[in-house]
């Protein structure tokens, strides 16, 4: 768990171009400039890549922080 939980993070960072220390489970989007609307939607896309999930348009706008976005992950 803990290693699919670092993996998140670290894409996340890679997505946002942001160093991964700076992203806990209590980020949300209005912690970070870096994550707007595009890199949301290129975040949700590479997840899903990369994790082999699928992640609906539905739950996709419902995410606005790292912990609510772990669990749609299933960590």
């Amino acid at each position: 768990m803990y290693q699919m939980k670092h993996r998140v993070l670290e894409l996340m960072a890679e997505v946002l171009q942001v160093p991964a220390d700076i992203i806990t489970e209590d980020t949300t989007m209005d912690d970070l400039e870096e994550w707007d609307s595009l890199t949301h939607v290129m975040l949700i896309g590479e997840l899903e890549i990369q994790l082999g999930i699928s992640i609906s348009l539905d739950e996709a706008v419902e995410i606005t922080n790292v912990k609510e976005l772990l669990e749609l992950c299933g960590i």
